[in-house]
């Protein structure tokens, strides 16, 4: 029995979704998705059920099945996640659009830095065996291999707000790795089967469509941001023809680049530059060709975590200063936190389990749409700015990285890297994301974090 409290909680709570939907038009966004209704239940009462699941901590069962107040069945839901006509990605795109246009990027200076940001991520399905398109992926943190899903994301930061815009669930590119094809026939031209087409093949062939796609939508940025999973030159050479890209780049006797006439691998290079003297957080940069007649600029950073090692960042703008490299690529961590609240709080692992691949292309991409709100919220709740046009007028923008800042989120990849640290580190990154989701939770939700600490 809830007591008046916890109504009150949850009427604010149902108050702001509500707001969000209408705000932000999730009716019209469906119908141009080409999620319509045929018969039933109208696809925004079916998706604002769905939504609202993680947020009540409840899954389909016990808050679908189990419950007498829903004006639908849980068939409904999967049926409705299942369809292969509905175009979830244009969904998502047109949302956060909507977002940064219309919401984040009044609140933003002209000046300020908005950036891309992609990494991948494993979608967990190891207690599974029968879903479609499944795959042996292999875990570089726990070094073994589960079953499931690489997630491949796009996501908008300012800085200050994150806005996830675009997502591809990738099985193995060798269809040895397989455990299970492809059990759905349906017509090519469809939705549900180019999805199928792009998750097999190699997640570095979809990086440029997803990036022109997110800049077809008018969505600002100025550069690209990656991990060095990514940070391969011939790669990077794609992606600057359309938006200049800051990545962290492999210390690895493989690749090369042209410095003074040579082509060098990076410790090579770094062994023959002139550092700055003392602990310098910055050690020196050069410009370096990765082909084709393309320069980058290195920027070498001491890693104060690895026995005065040293981290390199690559960076196309070669007018762009150093400390800025360092600054702008501190953003990325922005997306590692999605990953975390995804897979912790907003049950992209353990809310549902269904074995059509369609319906885990609809859950990933309703995953992102609580995210979106989420972050709606805390821009709400943590900037002035959004209060009016006389807030507005008269308030500070909301703070963005400083350098200091910006190399310990650059440093804080080391966590992935040095796995006789891995445990300790783990640990300290999720005590981190625990105290952030309570506070925003408390939010939204009033009482929840008395209730937590209780």
């Amino acid at each position: 029995m809830r007591n008046n409290l916890s109504d009150v909680a949850d009427q604010g709570l149902i108050c702001r979704i509500d707001e969000f939907m209408t705000r932000f038009k999730m009716g019209t966004l469906l119908n141009l998705a080409g999620i319509r209704k045929y018969r039933g239940v109208s696809p925004l009462l079916v998706l604002r059920t769905i939504f609202e699941l993680a947020f009540w901590d409840r899954n389909i069962f016990t808050g679908v099945h189990k419950n007498s107040t829903v004006s639908m069945g849980k068939d409904a839901i999967y049926r409705f996640l299942s369809v292969h006509r509905h175009n979830w990605r244009r969904l998502v795109g047109f949302l956060s659009q909507m977002v940064i246009k219309g919401f984040l990027e009044p609140l933003t200076v002209t000046g300020r830095e908005k950036v891309l940001i992609l990494d991948t991520t494993i979608y967990d399905r190891s207690r599974s065996s029968k879903v479609e398109l499944l795959s042996k992926v292999y875990d570089h943190c726990a070094k073994r291999y589960l079953n499931g899903f690489r997630m491949l994301t796009l996501g908008w930061s300012d800085g200050a707000t994150f806005v996830s815009c675009d997502h591809a669930i990738l099985t193995s590119p060798k269809e040895k790795n397989r455990i299970q094809g492809i059990n759905k026939i349906m017509d090519r031209r469809t939705c549900g089967a180019r999805r199928r087409q792009e998750a097999v093949v190699k997640s570095t062939d979809l990086i440029v469509p997803m990036v022109k796609r997110a800049l077809n939508l008018s969505i600002p940025a100025k550069f690209l941001l990656m991990d060095s999973w990514f940070g391969f030159p011939a790669l990077v050479r794609s992606v600057m023809e359309h938006i200049n890209v800051i990545c962290m780049v492999k210390n690895t006797s493989k690749v090369f680049y042209e410095f003074e006439g040579q082509s060098l691998p990076l410790s090579k290079i770094y062994r023959t530059i002139r550092k700055r003297p003392g602990k310098a957080k910055i050690k020196g940069s050069m410009i370096v060709g990765i082909g084709e007649q393309k320069k980058a600029k290195l920027v070498f950073v001491r890693n104060r975590n690895n026995g005065g090692k040293w981290l390199a960042l690559l960076c196309t703008d070669l007018s762009l200063p150093d400390e800025d490299v360092v600054r702008i690529y501190g953003k990325r961590w922005d997306i590692e936190v999605f990953f975390k609240m995804a897979k912790h709080y907003l049950k992209l692992d353990s809310e549902i389990q269904v074995r059509d691949f369609d319906s885990i292309v609809a859950h990933s991409s309703i995953v992102m749409i609580r995210y979106i709100f989420l972050a709606v919220e805390q821009r709400y709740a943590s900037d002035n700015r959004t209060m009016g046009t006389l807030f507005l007028a008269t308030s500070d923008e909301i703070r963005d990285l400083s350098l200091d800042e910006a190399l310990v989120r650059v440093l804080s990849v080391v966590w992935n890297k040095i796995r006789k640290f891995y445990s300790k580190s783990e640990q300290l990154v999720l005590e981190i994301i625990e105290a952030t989701m309570k506070e925003a939770l408390a939010l939204i939700r009033p009482g929840f974090l008395a209730k937590c600490e209780s």
